[in-house]
């Protein structure tokens, strides 16, 4: 059994589209997700300024989409592995309960028990983190997942997983539904 660390935001839950949702709405502008590969987060958007607003805004970590086979693979790995939610939820005040909140609702199956928010994950010790941030991953000393996201296309320092069936794959799950 292996002790297992899995991201939130870009990871669990589809920031990305979420972005792109709020800032259509906000701005009336209908961003191509492709430009945003290999930028720092929120820098491809023209309006400055706007990722750092959705982050402060009651209800954006809430209603962020569940990224596609998260469930399916995350309740798979639980029943074969010690899985802990690890999230960075200090920065934005708001996104503490909101995500408490959020992983009720989307993944009722994880305990509380399995959920640790902190401002740095330099302390969280497991086999495996999976995350999307090279920040988080380059001071982990298990075996790091790096989970494709816009602001990572250009890192190779990982193994990456580009989805939750590749991530099921990596752990050989076998016959996970919808996935």
């Amino acid at each position: 059994m292996a002790r297992i660390a899995i991201d939130m935001d870009n990871v669990m839950a589809d920031i990305t589209q979420h972005y792109l949702k709020y800032y259509e709405n906000e701005y009336g502008v209908s961003i191509d997700p492709a430009t945003l590969n290999g930028l720092p987060e929120g820098s491809a958007f023209p309006e400055k300024g706007a990722v750092r607003l959705f982050l402060n805004t009651p209800g954006f970590f809430r209603t962020a989409p569940v990224m596609p086979g998260s469930q399916e693979v995350i309740k798979a790995l639980a029943a074969q592995h010690e899985i802990f939610i690890v999230s960075a939820a200090m920065e934005f005040p708001l996104s503490l309960a909101e995500k408490l909140e959020w992983l009720n609702e989307h993944f009722p199956f994880i305990s509380w028990h399995n959920i640790v928010f902190c401002g740095s994950k330099t302390i969280i010790d497991a086999d495996y983190m999976i995350d999307d941030y090279d920040k988080n991953l380059r001071h982990f000393n298990g075996e790091k997942l790096l989970f494709t996201a816009p602001h990572n296309t250009n890192l190779t320092d990982y193994k990456r997983v580009n989805n939750w069936e590749e991530v099921a794959e990596v752990f050989a799950l076998k016959g996970v539904a919808n996935v």
